[in-house]
């Protein structure tokens, strides 16, 4: 069966897999992935949920942004407000990672309590919540399994020039708005049609309706006001903050094997200071995510001591990750099948 599916094309002129088939593919995908060994009552552990742990997270994170949107009002028109929006361009930039983590449903106990701020992240992260959800789902089922993975940020060969103008999210951003606006009519992009339920396309279109409304109000505030400050609060921070998303994101899966059942091949676990793990959402714990997504961020240190005899050496630091990526475009370039070789625990 994978043979047949396994280069299942996400194109227009393939017709969706059907229910069964699906089914059957996922079961047979889900018991040929890697798993690490680890005690179970370590791991019972290392699952539970936190409130006041996610609280004191999500409340620092928002008090700065409160902080620095604040002080950019007030300091508009002058250069002080460069500083501070670049600040609060960051912090909304990382509701792309919050809105991952919370996907999940790890960060808080309640469900609801969740929801909320997935919802509101998804938004700041410019991805609609009901469709991205389903096409997460799917990124972790199939990671980095080409024709099945809608996720997949980096083909070979690379184009690194839209890598460097995500940067500034003006690509991924563009086709993201466009997605949504799509939806919004009432016809689902076509790449959406392989994951999402039938059932579930209406909270897809309705909720990428709401999205156009803001988009809209933000758009009337602005002329109204004769001003892009506005904007300058919603949905241009994405933009003009997401040099720090990308900087992150394309360390997750660039220049690693494709078409594998080992998250240790095709994803990448790097050290990084107090500051950049806590903006990233401990998501440089890329592996240990992969294999258990149901752990929550706050955990994956843990996580990754527990198993780390059992994974490739971690990357000392985002450089040294760009580093090899960056190379690995070059020689990608001319070789379309090279992709890094990462070392497993006991492989000769």
């Amino acid at each position: 069966m994978n043979t047949i599916y396994q280069r299942y094309e996400l194109r227009d002129d393939k017709p969706p897999i059907g229910d069964l088939q699906r089914e059957a593919f996922e079961a047979e995908v889900n018991a040929a992935w890697f798993t690490p060994r680890v005690d179970k009552k370590l791991m019972k552990s290392l699952m539970k949920r936190n409130n006041t742990v996610a609280a004191l997270n999500y409340g620092l994170w928002l008090t700065l942004m409160a902080v620095s949107g604040v002080l950019g009002y007030l300091n508009w028109g002058t250069w002080l407000a460069v500083p501070c929006f670049a600040v609060y361009g960051i912090l909304y930039s990382t509701a792309d990672h919050r809105a991952h983590e919370l996907s999940h449903g790890t960060p808080f106990k309640a469900r609801w309590v969740n929801e909320i701020f997935y919802h509101l992240c998804a938004f700041m992260g410019l991805h609609e919540a009901y469709f991205w959800r389903w096409s997460h789902t799917r990124h972790h089922t199939h990671t980095i399994i080409v024709g099945k993975d809608p996720e997949i940020a980096v083909t070979r060969p690379p184009k690194r020039l839209n890598i460097l103008l995500d940067f500034f999210f003006l690509r991924h951003g563009v086709m993201q708005i466009y997605n949504i606006c799509h939806n919004a009519t009432g016809s689902i992009i076509k790449v959406g049609e392989h994951f999402i339920p039938e059932s579930d396309r209406s909270q897809v279109v309705w909720s990428s309706r709401a999205y156009v409304f803001v988009f809209a109000l933000v758009i009337a505030a602005c002329l109204y006001t004769g001003s892009i400050l506005p904007a300058m609060f919603v949905v241009l921070p994405r933009f003009y903050g997401g040099f720090f998303a990308q900087l992150f994101n394309v360390t997750q899966h660039a220049g690693l094997a494709e078409d594998e059942y080992d998250h240790r091949l095709s994803c990448r676990t790097i050290h990084l200071n107090p500051v950049f793990q806590w903006l990233y959402c401990s998501m440089n714990y890329h592996i240990e995510h992969h294999i258990f997504p149901m752990v929550p961020y706050h955990r994956l240190a843990e996580l990754h001591a527990a198993i780390k005899d059992q994974c490739p050496p971690a990357y000392p630091d985002v450089w040294a990750a760009w580093s090899e990526i960056w190379t690995t475009f070059e020689r990608q370039s001319v070789d379309g099948q090279y992709c890094v070789n990462r070392p497993l625990p006991g492989a000769i």
